[in-house]
């Protein structure tokens, strides 16, 4: 199995990994920016189907709840540019990719949540890969990416992305870091979405948040939570984060990693069958 060790030295610098999984993304309409935000790659194992996910309201333009337009200009997008890193050996350079929102029928190029729907602030966009970017999502089968750990209330958590569109470097992200604001046991099928503390700002809208340690951390084995000690790093990919309860407050709302495997199952899904259309048409 592909460690972290060697997904990390992709990279030539003492870069953290997740730092690479952030994409720092664009919405236009037409040649007008009207936001930014944040994106990532989300696939179950190496082999399997990868699509880019972040929040519904980044796509749509508008207010989750109300509807209102969020940007000044009142346009909506219709076109998003991502910005992908290049492939390894010239990783610490970007490429931007460039994808329209909308079909000719006005259709949305987006997946939506298959049960929530348009209530679910989590979308996933399916892509053409190429050998010109490189593709390194969160692994939601693999323990790369979930090595089972337990997060309880008021551990640290991390938000990785880029609020008002800043970057540390290039296009590498900031890391916001608060806690856990409740039990993660409380999550229902219905409402698959947790709170966090952090100060968190517009701009990290679809970023990743896991929990991310340098040393020990603790697991369930045989129904009995044991600490695992190791001087290796180890993060959990909880789920991405979709933005503040209010303006007022640093809660956040996250929609937690079990609405991302609906969603990227959902994502596979109309892949496969718009691929069999199509080799019907030809």
């Amino acid at each position: 199995m592909e460690t972290k060790q060697k997904q990390a030295n992709v990279y030539p610098l003492n870069i953290e990994l997740p730092s690479l999984k952030s994409l720092f993304i664009e919405m236009y309409f037409g040649d007008q920016l009207l936001s930014t935000g944040t994106a990532t790659l989300i696939s179950n194992t190496h082999q399997s189907h990868c699509a880019l996910v972040t929040n519904r309201h980044n796509v749509t333009g508008r207010h989750q709840e109300t509807g209102e337009c969020l940007s000044s200009t009142l346009g909506v997008p219709d076109n998003i540019v991502i910005h992908f890193h290049r492939p390894e050996d010239d990783i610490g350079d970007w490429i931007k990719v460039k994808l329209p929102l909308y079909r000719e029928d006005g259709s949305p190029f987006w997946i939506e949540h298959p049960k929530l729907g348009e209530k679910a602030d989590i979308v996933a966009l399916n892509l053409n890969w190429g050998s010109d970017v490189l593709k390194l999502p969160y692994y939601l089968q693999l323990d790369l990416d979930r090595v089972g750990m337990v997060v309880s209330p008021a551990e640290p958590v991390s938000v990785i992305g880029f609020p008002f569109g800043m970057s540390t470097s290039g296009k590498l992200p900031v890391w916001a870091t608060g806690f856990l604001a409740q039990e993660l046991s409380l999550i229902s099928e219905d409402n698959p979405v947790f709170l966090i503390d952090c100060r968190t700002r517009q701009g990290q809208s679809g970023s990743p948040v896991i929990a991310f340690r340098t040393s020990g951390y603790r697991t369930i084995k045989d129904n009995r939570i044991s600490a695992s000690l190791s001087g290796n790093v180890a993060w959990e990919f909880l789920g991405i984060y979709s933005g503040r309860v209010n303006a007022q407050s640093d809660l956040g709302r996250v929609w937690h990693v079990s609405a991302l495997e609906e969603l990227l199952n959902a994502a596979e899904y109309d892949y496969n069958s718009r691929k069999k259309i199509k080799e019907t048409e030809e």
